[in-house]
């Protein structure tokens, strides 16, 4: 192994522009090394950055401020040891698997033959044999995000990076994938050597990686290295494995629901928009039920073994509930606030009133429905309130945002979204009972 790492990050910094002219800093003197022969998994919350510091060591994104070495030299444009799998498959429709993946090939200067060639070798490798003269538009999910890992193999880089390349598939498929993608690793007669992936599922790194690097947010930074000693192949239910997913689950507690509330101080009260949580209106009901049924209080990991969803998701439920005071979130439990127990105890028309109250005082709701009263026929166009969301909230997802927005203003009767018409609107009636908010 070499006396230096593979490639590695120093003191890098990144700072967005946005179109009001102000700037974001997305990742702040973050210093990380990747080393030969490891599967380095990054974990944050949204807004951490984990997608920009993978695109900085690809040299897609240049920094603002420190530098990026590979190799042991510092190199500026694109990484030349350095292979990108992303999210969504990226396939040419108009071409057979053989030729997404031969494609990139003929781009570097590689003949035809010696392209196909390379494309039959990676095609076996992750298990498309049969599948060669097949168009994207017969393949299931899996299969697409089979032939971009094959594509990017097919350039033999030394570090293979992985936008979290399974959320657009199913679990049964995402975890034969994590299995296949270890295996072709584990095979140190061939590239890559090393691989860098972005994730969102705890349970997904601990299976994959050597090593754990948990960002936090705003700006993005390292918050802690979890070293992954567990022997491949891990078993999902072994009680090592179980307590390591356990210890990165309080980590990412304590910094997404601390203990302690901010400090007070004298500073004004901020004007921008409070972030929503992806939490459906009927998901944080359901909890706060499941609270009541429980006592009134649980473990934040005892719910995601009960209810059998996603830590990260029962993360934002957890959150949205909180924001909106019907929970509170002591150590790591969830407990119902005074607030809370009155809203379960309420009828459904009194619930429906409570819930309008809260939601009525969040920034953005009471933004949105002062600019649909003030228009002249109680109707803004979709576009402009998501190039608000863009501005005020620019670590999050825009399109996301609004989603979560629309579902909790219906079920306030705040105001209601024509996708077709692309327009937020208020009725008549609801405008005149809206204007007493």
């Amino acid at each position: 192994m070499a006396d230096h790492p593979l490639s590695d990050l120093r003191e890098v910094s990144k700072i967005f522009t946005l179109p009001s002219g102000s700037s974001v800093t997305v990742l702040e003197n973050v210093s990380l090394e990747i080393r030969e022969e490891e599967i380095l998994a990054l974990l944050g919350p949204s807004g951490c950055g984990k997608s920009t510091l993978m695109r900085t060591l690809a040299g897609l994104i240049k920094p603002d401020g420190g530098e990026v070495h590979y190799q042991g030299e510092r190199f500026s444009g694109l990484n030349p040891g350095v292979a990108i799998v992303f999210q969504s498959f990226a396939l040419y429709p108009w071409l057979t698997v053989t030729d997404n993946i031969a494609e990139p090939l003929r781009a570097r200067g590689l003949g035809h033959a010696a392209s196909r060639a390379a494309a039959e070798r990676v095609i076996e490798l992750v298990g498309l044999k049969g599948f060669e003269d097949v168009y994207p538009r017969e393949l299931s999910g899996g299969m697409k995000q089979r032939v971009g890992i094959a594509r990017a193999l097919a350039v033999e880089p030394e570090i293979l990076c992985m936008d979290e390349p399974f959320s657009q598939v199913d679990a049964l498929t995402a975890e034969n994938l994590r299995s296949e993608v270890v295996r072709f690793w584990s095979d140190k007669t061939t590239n890559p050597k090393t691989i860098v992936m972005v994730s969102h599922d705890v349970k997904e790194v601990v299976f994959m990686a050597t090593r754990i690097v948990v960002l936090a947010a705003k700006p993005g930074r390292v918050r802690t290295v979890i070293e992954n000693k567990l022997p491949y192949p891990r078993d999902y239910r072994a009680p090592a494995f179980q307590r390591l997913v356990d210890q990165i689950h309080a980590v990412i507690t304590e910094t997404e629901i601390p203990d302690e509330p901010a400090a007070e101080t004298s500073a004004p009260e901020p004007t921008g928009w409070e972030p929503l949580p992806d939490a459906a209106a009927s998901e944080i009901f359901g909890l706060i039920e499941i609270l009541d049924h429980v006592g009134g209080r649980a473990n934040v990991f005892a719910l995601v073994d009960r209810l059998g969803r996603d830590f990260g998701k029962i993360l934002s439920v957890v959150k949205a509930a909180e924001l909106l005071d019907l929970a509170d979130t002591p150590k790591h439990d969830v407990a119902l606030t005074a607030e809370g127990r009155r809203f379960l105890e309420s009828p459904i028309q009194v619930r429906k009133q409570l819930f309008r109250g809260t939601v009525s005082q969040l920034r953005l709701f009471a933004t949105v429905v002062a600019q649909i009263q003030k228009s002249e026929h109680h109707e803004i166009d979709e576009f402009d309130v998501l190039s608000e969301l863009a501005l005020n909230l620019p670590y999050e997802d825009a399109e996301r945002q609004f989603t979560t927005m629309v579902n909790w203003a219906r079920q306030a009767d705040l105001f209601d979204h024509d996708a077709e018409r692309r327009k937020l609107f208020i009725e008549d009636a609801q405008a005149t009972d809206a204007s007493g908010l």
